[in-house]
């Protein structure tokens, strides 16, 4: 499926007003910006070198002049410093409207494609997006736009955050018909890519088994638990701690002691 397809099928092209602006541009302060023949490849690493050497105002010259000329990288990179308000006012719409451009622009959307980190980040930012909306903007809440966008993420690039995403909408239902069980397939091949919160999820569900129609594996499910608090960032350690202690504290000592052991022996996720 080709990126054209897939924002034909959720309607994202409809969103947009316009093209984006573009930025002021003095090319008599920048070499590479004055010459004609810099293909869109040396003004953009002209522009990251600026941003890295904290000269703002001349990297998004460059960078906006990179991305008139179609070089992905330079809009992805604006569309960073758009979402963060990094050196230009934070400006969600103009950060989506980045975003959707280098979708739009990209016909070849396998995982191995040279622009393949900058088109899925762009894709799993559109995700983000459409599933909380930009308040005052044409841009609306739309979880099902949402769900189809993280399921091109991860089924066409296999991105494991994109897979966790998408298997979190399916268990709740958020965006379409729950469905737990595949919601558990695509947690599965998150965890294994190492995603640390796919495991606690995914671990979770194995705990109990209800959920995903399956036998409980409390001593599995616990494993995966500890294990991925371990590994998580300290801002996810906030949510899978209370799904570990709740999984703990239900778990005999027999399956403690089990484990304790796996999440110490760095192993990835059981079959």
């Amino acid at each position: 499926m080709r990126h054209a397809e897939t924002l034909r099928l959720v309607g994202l092209v409809a969103l947009l007003v316009g093209t984006v602006p573009a930025l002021a541009l003095d090319p008599s302060a920048n070499p590479v910006l004055e010459a004609p023949k810099s293909s869109p490849r040396d003004v953009f690493s002209m522009g990251f070198a600026a941003y890295k050497r904290g000269e703002t105002a001349a990297a998004i010259d460059a960078l906006q002049h990179a991305a008139e000329l179609g070089h992905p990288g330079a809009r992805w990179k604006l569309g960073q410093m758009y979402a963060a308000g990094d050196g230009v006012v934070e400006d969600d719409f103009e950060a989506f409207k980045m975003f959707e451009q280098i979708v739009r622009d990209q016909e070849d959307d396998t995982a191995s494609s040279p622009n393949a980190p900058y088109v899925v980040s762009a894709v799993l930012a559109l995700a983000e997006y459409v599933r909380s909306g930009i308040s005052g903007t044409p841009v609306k809440p739309d979880a099902s736009q949402a769900r189809q966008l993280y399921t091109h993420a991860a089924t066409y690039f296999g991105d494991a955050r994109a897979q966790f995403e998408l298997g979190r909408m399916l268990l709740a239902g958020e965006g379409g018909r729950a469905n737990p069980r595949q919601a558990a397939r695509w947690l599965k091949l998150s965890a294994h890519k190492g995603y640390a919160k796919a495991e606690a999820l995914l671990g979770y569900l194995i705990f109990d088994g209800d959920a995903i129609a399956m036998r409980a594996e409390p001593a599995r499910g616990l494993a995966m638990l500890t294990r991925a608090y371990k590994l998580a960032a300290p801002k996810d350690r906030e949510w899978i701690r209370p799904l570990q202690e709740e999984a703990f504290s239900l778990s005999s000592e027999d399956d403690r002691k089990t484990a304790i052991a796996f999440a110490e022996s760095d192993r990835g996720p059981a079959n």
